[in-house]
């Protein structure tokens, strides 16, 4: 069935605007709770992030579950993996995120988790939009739902995530920049590596409701760079509004991306013993990734990007590592879904087992050149463009004269009317050369 509202990631938009206002947060509240507690009430915790919006959206939410009879857990602002960890461990119907991530403040969305801290499957988001289709009701006064604020979560959550390494693990003397971008862990990350020895200088933790993401966090880390400078710490960590990515920064500024944190957690886990089958990244991992892990004698899958996709990957297999470049990492042997701060303590134990600093455990990835062209498609149509024989040809020209020493990616994109062409290879001239052919083609043929 096509879904009208959930996307590959829950629902997220522009705050008052589409559905990303109070009236149909209300309703999703209570078809979602109509659904999740299988008519029998249940308990469905909310977390979120700290934009202002958040506040609205709670109270709606709330009101909608409580109509379907639905017992409310708050949570307060907390970060997105948080909420997939304390769902599963307080046994709750389902868990729900009130978050845009890496966005901008006027964004928001809604996101779920199911009873065991996983995304919720396709076919419970169907029956989901049914419900929003039917009138609402309100259920008798004596079956109303209750809410009630959860103080401890915070602790809780702290606990787990020092849980996720080895306690007699020391840390002293390890100086440590962290970024929380304003956003959902200001509260909770510092602590966390203050807890573990860490001497810590926290950046991007004063969030006004209005500042999450802006000029710090996962996806701008030249403020943690500087930092990490300027205050000659070992190493920086950079997380996303909503803490479900992480991006590190080395002892000389250098940003060290997902795809990096990836191969040094898969490095030691294989050095351990605790690595479970094949690595999964996406269509978007650096190829210098999977060379690099086949130099180890470990495979590497490749899915769609998302990292809903890799965790379907891993779970069908079961696998236990997988991630993007984008930070998204999952340590499935440690926790349900991608999570900055447990990722981030991967990389630290390593460290500190090791006594390499973060410089030297990436410098056994060379990430490849990569050149990434964005071609608007005008008025064509993505499919056409793409199955025409000048591209098709185009791109087997370039991929048969770089052979196994370089990879082409050419995708639509989710979000715009573009066609992304994407080249990897070990000679940047080369990539950028080959990358400009295959965009040339597209546009003469959006152009014709």
């Amino acid at each position: 069935m096509a879904r009208k509202y959930f996307g590959t990631d829950g629902i997220r938009g522009r705050v008052g605007e589409g559905h990303i206002n109070p009236e149909f947060v209300l309703k999703l509240g209570w078809a979602a709770g109509r659904v999740l507690g299988n008519g029998e009430g249940g308990k469905v915790l909310i977390g979120k992030d700290t934009r202002i919006s958040g506040y609205m959206f709670e109270a709606a939410l709330e009101a909608g579950l409580a109509a379907a009879g639905v017992d409310i857990r708050m949570l307060g602002p907390m970060p997105t993996p948080a909420i997939a960890y304390l769902t599963r461990t307080l046994h709750a119907s389902a868990g729900i995120v009130i978050s845009a991530s890496h966005n901008p403040h006027e964004d928001n969305g809604i996101k779920f988790f199911s009873s065991t801290g996983n995304k919720l499957p396709d076919a419970i988001e169907e029956l989901i939009e049914e419900e929003l289709g039917k009138p609402m009701t309100t259920v008798s006064s004596s079956r109303l739902g209750k809410a009630k604020r959860l103080e401890d979560a915070r602790g809780r959550y702290i606990e787990f995530c020092k849980s996720t390494i080895p306690s007699r693990l020391d840390f002293r003397g390890l100086k440590v920049v962290v970024d929380c971008a304003h956003g959902a862990t200001y509260h909770i990350a510092p602590d966390v590596l203050e807890e573990i020895g860490a001497e810590v200088i926290a950046i991007g933790a004063e969030p006004n409701g209005l500042n999450i993401n802006e000029g710090f966090g996962a996806t701008k880390p030249r403020a943690l760079a500087s930092s990490v400078r300027v205050n000659g710490a070992h190493l920086g960590i950079a997380l996303d509004g909503d803490g479900d990515r992480v991006i590190m920064v080395d002892e000389t500024g250098e940003v060290v991306d997902g795809d990096e944190i990836l191969y040094i957690i898969a490095r030691s886990r294989l050095t351990n013993g605790g690595l479970q089958g094949s690595v999964v990244g996406t269509h978007m991992s650096n190829l210098g990734l999977e060379v690099a892990l086949r130099d180890l004698g470990v495979g590497f899958e490749r899915v769609a990007v998302g990292d809903r996709y890799i965790l379907e990957r891993l779970s069908e297999q079961d696998w236990t590592l997988g991630g993007e470049a984008s930070g998204h990492i999952i340590c499935r042997d440690r926790t349900t879904t991608g999570d900055g701060i447990v990722s981030a303590l991967q990389v630290l134990a390593e460290i500190n087992k090791t006594g390499k600093t973060l410089g030297e455990l990436r410098s056994g990835m060379v990430k490849f050149p990569q050149e990434l062209i964005n071609v608007p498609l005008g008025g064509a149509r993505a499919a056409d463009v793409m199955a025409s024989k000048a591209v098709v040809d185009a791109v087997r020209s370039v991929e048969s004269t770089m052979g196994a020493d370089g990879r082409v990616l050419l995708r639509p994109s989710g979000t715009e009317p573009l066609i992304r062409v994407m080249v990897e290879g070990r000679e940047a001239a080369v990539v950028t050369s080959n990358a400009n052919a295959i965009a040339e083609a597209v546009r003469h043929l959006v152009a014709a």
